[in-house]
């Protein structure tokens, strides 16, 4: 990671599972400075004492911010002197969004756009943007508003590449295992409790990827990005039915409570559209989509001749590689917070 050797990052969001996770990654090597830049200062200071109780000959590389995307000045702030942003500051939760969506707006979508005003303007080196497969053909308010962050991502990107020396890229991914809010520790815990897991369908089907592939798939960007690039990772999949029975094969089985789909969810997920399949170059394990750097001028369209806009199919959680049972208890098995829950260490 030679590329971060002296250099200043900052994870906005950066309290949550995906900054934790770059927290480990990077702590012990040689870069100068990581800020962790979030709104709860609970979060932080938590931590700020677990780092200096596990990490303490690396611990004062980390320096806190408490600030809110959502406020420009407290992130133009915290923006001075930082070489690469890593933003991962967003609302997550479906159902959340889809009653107040207005609270989306405006962090996912205005916040983005200050976090990426405010890098220009210091200029930084690069920003990578995290996003999810519910900005593609979405149907609920988080999707439509980490879709607009997208747009405002891609116009951003187009802005700095004319004027600056910020490159500015994107990346989506499905559903991260056992991140802060998800549905497998929530399984666990009425496992625990000797509840029956709560299934709204078992057979919605779901990407699956934890945190370390998370984390790979924003590190290819970084080191891989070209202005308004969007980065996707080639993921496997299972039926919300088959992953429950795996973390059951795991931690008992205290029998299934059929719910029925939540507000806002789809019955299966999308990680690339057909629109933008079109475009898309393999790169083994990831796809790279270009940004379209059409302009406003559609003359050449409209008279010169039509265009193909889309490819036969787009990439979901029902084409990609569908993982059994088996399959989803091994990839179970590569997930930290599990392997700590077998041995009976508890989460709070």
């Amino acid at each position: 990671m030679s590329e971060f050797n002296g250099a200043s990052l900052m994870i906005t969001g950066g309290t949550g599972s995906f900054g934790n996770t770059v927290l480990k990654l990077f702590l012990e090597t040689d870069i100068r400075q990581i800020i962790i830049f979030s709104r709860d200062e609970k979060k932080q200071d938590d931590l700020r004492h677990v780092l200096q109780a596990q990490y303490p000959d690396y611990a004062s590389k980390v320096k806190f911010f408490v600030g809110d995307v959502r406020d420009p000045r407290s992130i133009a702030d915290a923006m001075p002197g930082v070489d690469f942003v890593f933003h991962a500051a967003a609302l997550k939760q479906v159902p959340s969004c889809e009653f107040f969506p207005m609270q989306a707006v405006k962090t996912n979508i205005e916040g983005t756009d200050n976090v990426l005003h405010a890098a220009i303007d210091a200029g930084v080196k690069k920003v990578v943007c995290l996003s999810t497969d519910k900005a593609a053909y979405p149907i609920n308010a988080m999707g439509i508003s980490k879709a607009m962050m997208e747009h405002v991502v891609f116009a951003n990107a187009r802005v700095a590449a004319e004027r600056s020396d910020t490159v500015i890229c994107c990346t989506r991914y499905g559903n991260v295992m056992c991140s802060r809010g998800s549905v497998i520790p929530l399984f666990i815990d009425q496992i625990h409790a000797g509840r029956p897991i709560t299934i709204t369908n078992p057979e919605m089907t779901r990407f699956l990827m934890n945190l370390d592939e998370a984390v790979e798939l924003v590190r290819f960007a970084f080191n891989h990005a070209r202005p308004g690039d969007l980065f996707i990772q080639k993921a496997e999949a299972s039926t919300i039915g088959d992953l429950a029975k795996g973390v059951q094969k795991l931690f008992g089985d205290t029998g299934t409570n059929i719910i029925g789909t939540r507000h806002g969810e789809k019955l299966y997920e999308t990680l690339m559209t057909r629109e933008e399949r079109l475009r898309a170059e393999d790169l083994g394990r990831y796809f790279r989509v270009a940004a379209d750097n059409r302009d406003l001028n559609y003359d050449k369209y409209y008279i010169q001749g039509k265009v193909e806009t889309q490819a036969e199919e787009s990439y979901t959680s029902n084409n990609t590689v569908r993982l059994d049972v088996d399959g989803v208890v091994k990839k179970l098995l590569s997930v930290e917070y599990i392997q700590e829950e077998l041995k009976g260490i508890r989460h709070i």
